[in-house]
């Protein structure tokens, strides 16, 4: 992960860029970001039950105001955001760059690609958690006999490894989780690499698509996912104590 040069924003192109935010200890972040906040957006912000929760929203959402500026050259309070069909949000203008967003726990990841269908997802992994069950209901076939051969002490880590791709995958299908999980699968063997086996609805649809999982930290899973031929991909760390250098 790098640090941020001052070109970051001029070099999308065909790339993808992900942007990884560490949320701990970032109360004394809120005013900026919730100055950034349509009265909508901080309303629901303020509905959360916990302020932990309050402080995540506000900032994550603050943080996607605030790079779309640098990215689409238009003020922050300028912009508008509509929702599809599944609640995916995109920007409510004539504009190539699209956008997805996602936070776990102490992170958030913010992704940008121009003309793409993209979607992203990170998952704060949970010890002591019953993933053969939750697999039983979500997974596929296939994904479910590839957990049941992993190590025991490893299931865990597959279970959540595979969940933040699937889920990345149907945000970039704009489906929600209103898409049959278990109709499509992906590889969970591996940090390293990802593969999408197989899509019930259309064979060759597992040709189109890239999947890629990224880190943030150990105790957590991330991946995005984008269709087409993309030429390479930037992650960048938004340093909340930096943010007037960016």
């Amino acid at each position: 992960m790098t640090s941020i040069p001052n070109n970051a924003f001029k070099t999308l192109e065909k790339q993808v860029h992900i942007w990884v935010v560490n949320l701990k200890n970032s109360e004394k972040d809120v005013p900026f970001f919730r100055s950034l906040l349509s009265e909508e957006e901080l309303n629901k912000a303020l509905a959360f039950r916990y302020k932990k929760d309050e402080t995540c929203a506000i900032i994550t959402r603050g943080v996607l105001r605030f790079l779309s500026e640098k990215y689409l050259s238009i003020p922050s309070n300028k912009l508008q955001f509509k929702y599809g069909a599944y609640g995916k949000p995109e920007y409510n203008l004539n504009s190539r760059l699209k956008f997805n967003v996602s936070h776990a726990a102490n992170y958030a990841v913010l992704g940008f690609v121009n003309n793409y269908d993209f979607g992203i997802d990170v998952e704060y992994v949970k010890r002591n958690f019953d993933v053969l069950d939750i697999a039983d209901n979500y997974f596929s076939k296939q994904e479910k006999r590839a957990l049941h051969k992993i190590p025991e002490n490893q299931q865990t880590e597959a279970f959540f490894r595979g969940w933040t791709r699937k889920e990345a995958f149907i945000k970039a299908k704009s489906q929600g989780l209103s898409f049959p999980l278990d109709a499509f699968s992906i590889s969970i063997d591996s940090d390293e690499n990802a593969t999408l086996y197989e899509t019930a609805w259309n064979k060759s649809e597992k040709n189109l698509w890239r999947i890629v999982p990224f880190e943030t930290h150990i105790d957590y899973k991330a991946a995005f996912a984008v269709k087409g031929k993309i030429d390479g991909i930037k992650y960048f760390e938004f340093d909340l104590r930096c943010i007037a250098n960016i």
